[in-house]
């Protein structure tokens, strides 16, 4: 993709035919690069995002289609508490010429936050409260004051205040993946249906209330739910394929309360047809990965 032919044609190909009839509004450069450890990678992805976004000009869509990339949580060195949030320093330089490309395109920073991985790895200091949005005694950062009741908002606040120490606040940060798994293996704490429900069903209520974060508190948080649908071929532990609300088959794992928001959407298998209703305020849109050689 940092071919300008190639990056052109891919479009051409990918995005152009199927606009406007279907809402692409974001391509993302990879899916966490930067958890390759392939410097390679790294120095190619600023390119990359550039020579897309130079293309998606020459065609006329860079108004309607943007280009960024998204990014696990763990490029922050720092995460708590939330105002001392920091990027990691092996990283610093090719952030800061992403950073400078979202500023100047006016694109979102993304990053994939997970509370739940949180909890799995320490269920006995992490409240579980606290990672679902349930009614909790909350944190205070020390150093601004803010309290937060849930610790995606902390997540948010800290990827704000890394982008604010490399000198941007004119950038905002939309969470492009977030969930809660409803099975695991035996030692994947807290994997249940029970807590599938309650932390995505109580972050749809926060998305429908346009709540914002304690730092930020006049841009509503922008979030992607993972995922729609469980991935049954997905290998790793169990968790890793049962994050979706729906099962492959298009019935619902759990009901959090997401019928009648949109028109149905048909699912058609050689057997069945079932008709499905996602949420609206959530934007589970297509967003098209590049895989760059």
């Amino acid at each position: 993709m940092t071919d300008p032919i190639k990056a052109r044609n891919w479009l051409q190909q990918r995005v152009q035919p199927h606009l406007p009839q279907t809402r692409i509004t974001c391509i993302t450069m990879g899916n966490e690069v930067f958890k390759t450890y392939d410097h390679q990678l790294w120095s190619n992805l600023l390119p990359a995002m550039q020579t897309v976004y130079n293309a998606l000009v020459d065609l006329g869509l860079d108004k309607q289609v943007t280009v960024t990339s998204a990014h696990s949580l763990d490029i922050l060195s720092i995460s708590f508490p939330p105002s001392t949030g920091s990027f990691r320093q092996d990283l610093s330089e090719y952030l800061h010429g992403i950073l400078n490309f979202h500023a100047e395109v006016k694109s979102p920073f993304l990053i994939n936050a997970y509370p739940y991985f949180a909890y799995k790895d320490n269920p006995n200091e992490v409240p579980l409260d606290y990672v679902l949005f349930q009614s909790n005694q909350g944190t205070v950062d020390p150093i601004t004051n803010l309290k937060y009741d849930n610790m995606l908002y902390a997540q948010v606040d800290a990827v704000y205040s890394a982008i604010k120490a490399m000198g941007h606040t004119d950038i905002e940060v939309r969470i492009s993946e977030t969930g809660w798994p409803s099975r695991g293996d035996d030692d994947e704490a807290g994997a249940t249906p029970e807590n599938a429900g309650l932390y995505n069903g109580n972050l749809l209520k926060r998305i429908e209330e346009k709540q914002s974060t304690p730092a930020k508190p006049n841009v509503p948080v922008d979030i992607y739910v993972f995922a729609l649908f469980n991935e049954n071929l997905k290998p790793g532990p169990a968790s890793e394929g049962n994050y979706g609300l729906y099962y492959p088959n298009g019935t619902p794992v759990y009901n959090i309360g997401v019928q009648g928001y949109l028109p149905g959407m048909v699912y058609t298998s050689p057997s069945t047809k079932i008709a499905l209703s996602v949420v609206s305020n959530v934007l589970f849109l297509v967003i098209a990965y590049l895989i760059f050689a």
